[in-house]
């Protein structure tokens, strides 16, 4: 932040920070095969074009745009526009099905859309057809969608070339927005039930940016390097992904999918990565199964980087003399080859969204990698706390971010209030004052603080399992512990007023795979999901982790799903959480045999 004054709000934010840093570049994205850069400045005069053609159009204080795309400068540049306007941003997944759509368009009562692609324009559209409110579509890149009888459809060029010929002074106007005017309307995509659209002040937002901003300054300094991989539909991307590097006045690159991930990390080089669990999950299976692939000399050395780290890191670097020189000597040797396929310059990755394991995050930071992990929901803009980087603890989530006041409940649940903490449900009283009384956001969470002021996660509260015995055990803890196996990739636990825990397992591909060619099967998992020889492969696994359970956790009897859970056969959320109810649904009759 440019002064010790408050933003009086997102916008305003921008267009001071766009002065400060004018010629420097912002936002790349991949074109052609080669990063391309915007400046500061040139996002400045597209977002005051695009919002005068919107205003041209009709869009005004209180209206709601719905926008649908994929993670690109477009986005950032259309989120503000709308904002400029005193209009509302309704973010949509871009995996959201036509009845998705529907939804939002109905229950936002949004007048317009700006979306990119011909394949989301399919979803879409047929959904704007059925909405009373839609006046216009925009289309970012060219679609082809012909005009229809309910609503206009305009490019992305026009709408800009609109704005050339509209002289209202965008910044100018956006000064009379205030940190209590709603800048957005996120819809949850929800482990469960119809999405409820979370309203959020420019103020809750601002307020998260500048707790991250007060934790962030204890990295060691210099200029920050964003990717962008999460989607930007998401608060949490919303926010860390996009209005906190505006803050920081950082530069803003934009994976061009999860399967460019990794090769986009070596080639940005960035400085601050934030990713959900399953992100770090997955760089934890590639790394160490690349560390497996070596010879037995390079094998030793990067397990014994990882049992020292480790020991570094639990003990506060108490090691002996001896310890300390081989620690010293893997820094820069094991350490520092991790580090570089980060790019080599990597100051912090913070996690959120769900809960951390946290042998992962010691595995990372056994390496050299710092590892944050942040806590937080949509209702709260979302951060609600994170690590702090000079006194991070694995096991939890950190002490609450500055302006941010936190509470334990009676029956464990946690409370947060402060500006961070949404303005309530759009269009919908009843779950607000269900969510938010006596100013307290309840979050639906359970959990403790330590005597250190850091929040303990235990669990989400409408997914505690109780038993039959009244046992409150924790699914996510236990899934966890599964995941962490070589031989299984996702796992979800079912008991809930049973007599103790079965499982449902994914088995990881490349152990499928070996297995298969040991046990002459096929490798395609719904061929072999029902076969006994599978189920007596993997139990060896269950009984691993079984070890380290209390007896009311352990897993007494499993089954294997068909196919892993994931976000096109709707097992899975945008951010890579599990939908217990659909995979309850697909898979309940079948857990519920192994009682019988």
């Amino acid at each position: 932040m440019a002064t010790g004054e408050p933003w009086p709000n997102l916008v305003t934010m921008f267009f001071r920070q766009a002065d400060r840093f004018g010629e420097r570049p912002l936002l790349w994205h991949k074109r052609d095969g080669r990063w391309q850069p915007l400046t500061w400045r040139e996002v400045a005069v597209r977002i005051c074009m695009l919002a005068r053609g919107l205003r041209s159009l009709g869009i005004g204080p209180g209206d709601r745009v719905v926008l649908i795309s994929e993670n690109r400068p477009a986005w950032f540049i259309a989120d503000f526009a709308i904002m400029s306007l005193g209009a509302i941003t309704v973010p949509a997944y871009t995996t959201n099905t036509e009845a998705d759509h529907q939804h939002i368009l109905d229950n936002s009562g949004a007048c317009a859309v700006i979306l990119s692609t011909r394949r989301l324009a399919k979803r879409l559209v047929p959904a704007a057809l059925n909405s009373s409110d839609v006046r216009f579509v925009v289309a970012i890149d060219k679609l082809d969608i012909k005009q229809q009888s309910n609503f206009e459809v305009f490019t992305w060029h026009e709408v800009m070339a609109r704005g050339e010929t509209d002289h209202c002074n965008i910044r100018a106007a956006a000064t009379r927005l205030t940190r209590r005017d709603t800048a957005c309307i996120i819809y949850t995509s929800g482990t469960g039930g119809a999405p409820k659209g979370v309203m959020l002040a420019h103020g809750a937002i601002l307020a998260n940016v500048t707790g991250a901003t007060h934790v962030l300054s204890a990295l060691p300094p210099g200029d920050h390097v964003f990717l962008s991989l999460l989607p930007l539909s998401h608060a949490y991307e919303h926010t860390v992904g996009q209005f906190l590097p505006v803050a920081l006045g950082a530069e803003i690159y934009y994976a061009e999918g999860i399967d460019r991930v990794a090769a986009n990390i070596a080639e940005v080089r960035p400085t601050i990565l934030s990713a959900v669990p399953r992100f770090y999950e997955m760089l934890h299976q590639r790394i160490v199964q690349a560390a497996r692939k070596q010879g037995a000399l390079r094998q030793r050395l990067f397990d014994l980087a990882l049992e020292l780290g480790r020991k570094r890191h639990l003990q506060n670097a108490h090691l002996g003399l001896g310890a300390r020189l081989v620690n010293l000597i893997l820094d820069q040797t094991v350490r520092t080859q991790v580090q570089a396929r980060f790019g080599g310059r990597l100051k912090a990755m913070v996690s959120g969204g769900a809960p951390l394991n946290p042998d992962i995050a010691l595995f990372f930071r056994a390496l050299g990698i710092p590892v944050f992990q942040g806590y937080g929901q949509t209702e709260a803009a979302p951060l609600i706390s994170v690590n702090h980087p000079l006194r991070a603890k694995v096991h939890t989530v950190g002490p609450p971010i500055p302006g941010a006041e936190v509470r334990i409940a009676d029956d464990g649940e946690i409370l947060v209030r402060g500006e961070i903490v949404m303005q309530g449900y759009w269009r919908n009283e009843d779950a607000t004052r269900q969510t938010i009384r006596e100013g307290w956001l309840h979050t639906g969470d359970i959990g403790q603080i330590d005597a250190d002021g850091d929040i303990i996660i235990t669990d989400r509260k409408k997914d505690l399992i109780v038993n039959s015995g009244g046992d409150n055990l924790s699914p996510a803890r236990i899934e966890g512990l599964l995941a962490l196996r070589p031989e299984i990739s996702q796992a979800m636990v079912w008991g809930d007023r049973r007599p103790h825990l079965v499982a449902l397992l994914v088995p990881r591909d490349d152990w499928l795979a070996a297995w298969a060619k040991h046990a002459g099967k096929p490798a395609n998992l719904a061929e072999v999901a029902d076969d006994p020889a599978l189920i007596k492969a993997l139990s060896a696994a269950i009984d691993e982790v079984n070890r380290s359970l209390s007896v009311t956790e352990k897993i007494r009897r499993f089954t294997v799903a068909r196919e892993p859970f994931s976000i096109d056969n709707e097992q899975m959320t945008p951010t890579l959480k599990i939908r217990r109810h659909v995979i309850g649904k697909v898979y309940g009759s079948t857990l519920d045999a192994l009682y019988d």
